[in-house]
């Protein structure tokens, strides 16, 4: 292990979820942190104290430049800011590979220019694609949405950058993270605190398909503490891992857990189920690997442990939090009918009017 202390390090993501667990974790060791976020996602009230923080976008070119230039030589680069609606990322293609490919690529840029000693990297186990359980590092991904497509392209790129460069890299799969610092207003992304939303706007929670879809649900803790840790563990480098929860629950399992800890008498009868969607059906990946790197990971947080931890912060802060939810996106063909509010349907009869005005079939729908 490389002592920490002192070392000078980036996190980007910083007033996001996972982000701001990462840094505040970075700043517990020792490490001066600079801290940036561009606060389309996060919230001031998850970035750490003791930290320095900067505003800042970074699929502005101009920017990185500056802030590698005014700020010196980062030991460490911990790149967590993306836009992590895997789901949404059909309708937002756009959107979604500036935010989580180029502003990447940027980054990625002025670190090896300015000789980042190592890059670490949260892709997502969307790389995997469908039908490739049990998930492995040594799987060869095949995404199918946008969001994994655009992950798996960069770890691309930081491989070909360690090759042509000789910049370190590590690479994390996590997947299905919650806990506190999560925005549970967002209502395209990440079940638990779509579910809690939900439930604090007494609305029935939304299931699509029959529910038996499973998921390894992954306390924010046992993610965060291997990512902060990963370039201090110089074995580690150039080398790609799960992490996350080994347990998979099915999504019917995980509305009753979180019904009862949001005090739900009977969690069944608030439930409603919605047609399937194109998703993975069965997704949880193997952490062999990582637990033979960082060997001294404490035992994962349990999912009614972590629910009640993340109700706790909700019931205290996460209620207070925005909304969020696009009024436009860039394609509204085969959207989910519970993610189209009044906006949507707006851009949907656009869309449809102008197909038709196109192709001249005006039996054609959306």
């Amino acid at each position: 292990m490389i002592d920490p202390k002192g070392a000078s390090v980036l996190v980007t993501g910083a007033a996001g979820f996972i982000g701001s667990h990462v840094a505040a974790v970075c700043a517990e060791k020792g490490m001066k942190v600079v801290a940036i976020d561009d606060m389309s996602g996060g919230f001031a009230s998850n970035i750490p104290d003791g930290i320095e923080f900067i505003k800042g976008d970074l699929k502005n070119e101009t920017f990185v430049e500056e802030l590698f230039m005014e700020h010196g030589h980062f030991e460490y680069v911990f790149h967590l800011a993306a836009y992590a609606a895997e789901g949404m990322s059909h309708f937002i293609r756009g959107f979604n590979y500036k935010n989580n490919l180029v502003a990447s690529v940027y980054l990625l840029n002025w670190a090896v220019k300015t000789k980042v000693n190592c890059f670490v990297f949260t892709s997502s186990i969307a790389v995997y694609g469908t039908g490739q359980l049990p998930l492995k590092e040594e799987t060869i991904p095949r995404p199918e949405d946008p969001y994994g497509i655009g992950k798996y392209a960069f770890e691309l790129d930081l491989q070909a950058a360690h090759e042509m460069f000789g910049i370190d890299y590590v690479i994390f799969r996590p997947h299905n993270v919650y806990g506190p610092n999560q925005n549970i207003w967002d209502r395209y992304r990440n079940v638990i605190g779509i579910f809690m939303n939900q439930i604090l706007s007494g609305k029935q929670m939304t299931i699509f398909g029959d529910g038996l879809q499973t998921r390894a649900f992954s306390y924010v803790d046992d993610v965060v503490k291997p990512i902060a840790m990963a370039p201090l563990q110089k074995g580690a480098r150039n080398h790609v891992f799960n992490v996350g929860a080994d347990k998979p629950y099915t999504v019917k399992h995980l509305s009753k857990v979180v019904g009862k800890a949001m005090g739900l008498e009977d969690p069944e009868a608030r439930t409603d189920h919605l047609d399937p969607r194109l998703e993975v059906v069965h997704a949880a990946s193997d952490h062999t690997k990582l637990r033979c790197f960082f060997p001294n990971l404490p035992d994962a947080v349990d999912l009614e442990t972590g629910i009640g931890k993340t109700v706790t912060w909700v019931n205290d802060v996460g209620k207070t939090l925005s909304p969020v939810e696009f009024d436009r996106v860039e394609v509204m063909k085969n959207m989910p009918k519970s993610w189209i509010n009044k906006k949507l349907q707006e851009q949907a009869d656009e869309e449809l009017a102008l197909a038709n005005r196109v192709t001249g079939d005006t039996k054609q729908e959306l």
